[in-house]
């Protein structure tokens, strides 16, 4: 049986080694920091990010970050780079190397090789005065003052601290290049975030047929029949004769109409510009398709008309239309 209390201290502990592994950072970013940001935001090739086991799975992270956040970027495993994956790298390139001990057999190795390439490199190491801290055009200082592992042995707070140097590094070039966020859109398509910076209401509304509008003077009994009949249920917009969005008729109207009338025949045959709601919310169109998801979530209501920069109706979007795209 376990003690919790054993356990717990541990885990506190190693948090504690870990925070204090990354806030040394900080003091320690200046010249040299500033220099790879320059160095990365002017080459013309790419970031080849290169390591071994525990500093080789931060590297992974390091190259998918830069890549997703503007900065051209591969990893290359260290072993396998003197088994032909050196042929990634060019003179305009710069590899960034990173080993705790900066004695990794597996990168020294491969140093002359990067230098006869012609490529520069950038060293996020935990030992200065060591070989690749020797041969490295410029160097990240990510040391520590030990592990957290009980032992002072596994990397932990090393590769935690490696970790953290190459996302400030990440983060800088980001905000040096300008990248917004239709940037990080354009290189996240597939998942939610990209969904949330790239979609925009006219890639998700109803319009042409999909989307029946209706003049003021249309009889309620037929704005109900074209209601049902549309894409998206619940509504239907009333435009003027330029096609300028006039107010929308729901089902809610409806049904708060049937309750105050108790002669059917005549609430069917009064014009719907008696008893459609005026001047109603409407997105216009580039609005992000998110924004409509949180206008939606405050307003509660189901659709909302899109409209162009003239107020003339475009298209109408549904919730459902949200929920099919992941946003909702």
């Amino acid at each position: 049986m376990i003690d919790r209390e054993t356990v717990l201290a541990q885990a506190r502990e190693t948090l504690e080694i870990e925070s204090r592994a990354i806030d040394c950072l900080t003091g320690r970013l200046g010249d040299e920091f500033v220099g790879a940001v320059e160095a990365l935001l002017s080459m013309r090739g790419h970031a080849i990010v290169c390591g071994i086991g525990k500093s080789g799975a931060v590297g992974r992270k390091l190259a998918a970050t830069l890549a997703s956040t503007g900065t051209p970027a591969y990893f290359m495993h260290a072993a396998e780079a003197v088994h032909g994956d050196l042929g990634m790298l060019n003179p305009d390139d710069f590899a960034v190397l990173i080993t705790n001990s900066g004695e990794t057999e597996e990168i020294v190795r491969i140093l002359p090789l990067i230098k006869r390439r012609g490529a520069g490199i950038i060293a996020i190491l935990g030992r200065r005065a060591s070989t690749v801290g020797r041969a490295a055009d410029i160097v990240l200082d990510a040391s520590v003052e030990r592990e957290a592992c009980p032992l002072n042995l596994a990397p932990t707070s090393s590769a935690i601290a490696e970790l953290a140097l190459g996302d400030a590094l990440a983060m800088a070039l980001m905000a040096a290049r300008g990248f917004s966020a239709d940037d990080f859109g354009a290189t996240h398509p597939g998942g939610q975030l990209g969904k949330r910076v790239l979609l925009r209401v006219e890639d998700l509304m109803h319009g042409g047929d999909d989307n029946p509008m209706l003049t003021p003077d249309t009889p309620v009994e037929e704005a109900l029949l074209a209601m049902t009949n549309a894409a998206v249920r619940g509504s239907v917009a009333i435009i003027d004769g330029g096609g300028v969005l006039l107010g929308l008729f729901t089902d809610g109207d409806f049904r708060r109409l049937m309750q105050q009338e108790s002669d059917r025949n005549a609430v069917m045959a009064r014009p719907i510009s008696e008893v459609m709601t005026r001047n109603p919310t409407a997105v216009p169109v580039g609005t992000l398709a998110i924004e409509v998801v949180n206008l939606m979530d405050e307003r509660e209501f189901d659709n909302v008309p899109i409209v162009d920069e003239d107020g003339r109706a475009v298209g109408m979007l549904d919730i459902q239309d949200l929920m099919k795209a992941g946003l909702v």
